[in-house]
């Protein structure tokens, strides 16, 4: 089986962390959001994955190219780096890997992590993941007939045809075919609003007689912004608090009271400070005099004399507050 990662997107809203890290490789619980990604999709297959290919930007750079086929490399797989030189649709972008996409295929977008216990059935001839959502006119969905299986893909409904929202998660049998159907998009110039969509060539097997499932995911969750992302650190760390080592041992604790879940990486100092719940301390962080709950702290940064709350520090950044001298007389209030 290949595992294609499209992931060429700038990242805008998650400014300023995206300017100088690709949106997939900043820090979830340790570990690059795609890395994570990819274990999680490992962990549903029963099959050997072979090829790894990552979508990306041509201006994503000489360090992330080496960085993602290690990761590649570190799960036991080949890695392959392509590039989408400018966003023209999800069918566009996964066309980028065309030589990828041969055998049971597997394609996740790389700004989604999931939480779920299934396994891929690879006899089917593509499932499509969802999750239950309470307004399913921001998203596409799927419509099931009465056997269970896909009849309809429905793009942002306005009126209620299903609650079971796409989430960039697909599997499909017979890689060969979805690439002829990606390129009549192209040669066709079939769009959705100036973009080439997986979903119109979804559609187009659907009505030549593929069959279509569905599995859902037991939770969908989302990097697209700063709040979001701290919140599915959150989630991460609660998920793999039992079956992953947080606690980097080289980490030093000194007076400090550390309240789990938390991700210590290696080389971490803390000195007279409370840190958690669902805190990240990056490689080489330094927290001094702080109190820091549900955020994550960036390599080698330096937090002293602060109090953080759903906060999100990218690389070396320093910040500090100098102790206060103050006098207040009875009944003060300062906010």
């Amino acid at each position: 089986m290949n595992i294609i990662i499209p992931m060429a997107g700038m990242g805008k809203r998650m400014r300023p962390h995206t300017l100088t890290t690709a949106k997939p490789l900043l820090p979830i619980a340790g570990k690059p959001i795609v890395q994570r990604l990819v274990e999680d999709i490992m962990a549903t297959s029963n099959e050997k994955i072979e090829e790894i290919a990552f979508i990306i930007g041509p201006s994503f750079g000489a360090d992330v190219e080496k960085h993602l086929l290690s990761v590649a490399e570190g799960l036991g797989a080949k890695g392959k780096i392509c590039y989408q030189h400018e966003p023209m649709g999800t069918a566009h972008a996964i066309l980028c890997a065309a030589d990828s996409l041969k055998g049971n295929v597997f394609i996740a977008f790389a700004d989604t992590l999931f939480k779920a216990t299934f396994s891929i059935d690879t006899d089917k001839d593509a499932i499509i993941w969802t999750q239950k959502v309470h307004d399913p006119s921001a998203f596409g969905v799927v419509k099931l007939n009465n056997a269970g299986q896909i009849e309809a893909f429905v793009e942002k409904p306005k009126t209620f045809v299903s609650d079971l929202a796409i989430i960039g998660v697909y599997y499909f049998r017979d890689g060969e075919n979805l690439k002829k159907e990606l390129q009549r998009l192209i040669d066709e110039d079939i769009k959705l609003k100036g973009e080439y969509q997986i979903t119109d060539a979804m559609d187009h097997m659907l009505k030549k007689g593929m069959k279509f499932y569905t599995d859902q995911v037991e939770e969908w969750l989302d990097c697209g912004n700063k709040d979001a992302t701290v919140y599915t650190n959150r989630r991460v760390l609660d998920i793999k608090k039992d079956a992953e080592q947080l606690v980097a041992l080289s980490a030093r604790i000194e007076n400090s009271v550390i309240i789990a879940p938390c991700y210590i990486g290696d080389n971490v100092v803390v000195k007279n400070s409370v840190v958690g719940p669902y805190v990240s301390l990056e490689k080489g962080a330094i927290i001094e005099d702080s109190r820091i709950a549900d955020s994550i702290v960036g390599q080698d940064s330096i937090v002293k004399n602060m109090q953080l709350q759903n906060s999100m520090l990218g690389k070396n950044v320093n910040y500090s507050e100098k102790p206060r001298e103050l006098s207040l007389g009875d009944f003060s209030t300062q906010i």
